[in-house]
């Protein structure tokens, strides 16, 4: 096990991004402090060799225009409905940042921001801990908001993520990492397809036509949203006409709060295996349908369904939604999350 540290860029405004590299086990996972940000996680198999299999760019400069590749996500992931919500008797305009809604914290969020870090060492991993001050007002929030993301990996090819937050006010919180992945390796050009999905979710949230939670919760079954057997991504993917694919939250079954499965995935081509576990209440599971003609890694482009994203989280719009599991914090409820990728090939 062993982490190192090196100068990724410097910024316009003349700061310096450093980039961690993790080894742990058989797997290699690269971090930026700009965003917290995923740039690398490379993944042997048996027999086409090792592949990085997340999306991202070949430079510092790409990271700095980066559109959430592997950046973490907050103070809210996902959309809130009309960008604004009510506290009491106080109500919270926020950036509109798609359509009418407000998107993965606005702006300016913790994906563009230079978060302090420092690695360490705990029982079989190694780990990086990340910290960023997010003031009051930041982005139309409320409350001074201190986070805390740990990524690390483990002996056991674990990807270990942990998040934390602390706010003196009651303000929505919901963060998350939006790593791009494909287990095919992302210079291959090969797509998401073939790809076999399980997912140990019963329901999902109906979403309007501006991708707004309705409120209502249906269940998979019988529906192109039925994961609970595993099958390719691709086998019902042409029918959802609204995105051109998955965008959908799903509701991950067992008890909120405690560590759970909530996916298995198999590549076919190289043989790598995915599962995830999870606290959190959902999952946005994103097949990639609006990347068009990416200038990538060593010369690739990505196109349209070249990667998915699993976004454990909690549902998207719950500040607007007092049926949905609680999502403000404050003085009285800190924020702790949990996730665990798991590999194998």
């Amino acid at each position: 096990m062993k982490v190192s540290k090196k100068t990724f860029g410097v910024l316009s405004n003349g700061k310096k991004v450093h980039l961690y590299t993790l080894k742990a086990g058989d797997l290699s996972l690269s971090i930026s402090t700009l965003g917290a940000t995923w740039t690398s996680l490379l993944v042997p198999s048996r027999s086409k060799g090792t592949d990085d299999v997340l999306l991202g760019f070949n430079s510092f400069d790409g990271f700095v225009d980066n559109k959430y590749y592997g950046v973490t996500v907050g103070r809210y992931a996902n959309r809130i409905g009309g960008a604004k919500f009510s506290l009491g008797k106080n109500e919270y305009s926020l950036h509109k940042n798609d359509g009418e809604a407000s998107l993965h914290g606005g702006r300016i969020a913790f994906d563009k921001k230079i978060w302090k870090a420092e690695s360490y060492k705990e029982n079989d991993g190694v780990f990086v801990r990340f910290e960023l001050k997010s003031p009051d007002g930041d982005e139309g929030y409320p409350g001074n908001l201190s986070a805390i993301v740990s990524y690390g990996l483990t002996k056991s090819n674990e990807i270990v993520l942990a998040y934390e937050a602390e706010v003196d006010a009651p303000c929505p919180v919901n963060l998350t990492n939006h790593a791009y992945y494909n287990l095919a390796g992302e210079g291959r050009g090969i797509n998401i397809f073939s790809t076999e999905l399980k997912l140990y979710c019963s329901s999902y949230l109906e979403v309007n036509d501006d991708n707004i939670p309705t409120g209502m919760i249906l269940p998979v079954e019988n529906t192109v949203f039925d994961f609970k057997t595993a099958k390719p991504i691709g086998n019902d993917i042409k029918t959802l006409t609204q995105n051109g694919g998955y965008d959908h939250c799903f509701v991950i079954d067992g008890e909120i709060g405690k560590l759970r499965p909530f996916a298995e995935l198999y590549e076919p081509f190289t043989g790598r295996t995915m599962k995830g576990f999870s606290t959190q209440p959902g999952v946005q599971f994103f097949t990639g349908n609006n990347i068009s003609s990416v200038r990538g890694k060593t010369g690739s482009v990505y196109e349209k369904h070249g990667a998915f994203c699993l976004e454990t989280q909690h549902f998207p719009d719950s500040p607007n939604r007092p049926e949905f599991p609680p999502a403000i914090f404050g003085p009285d409820r800190d924020y702790h999350e949990k996730a665990v990728f798991v590999f194998d090939w």
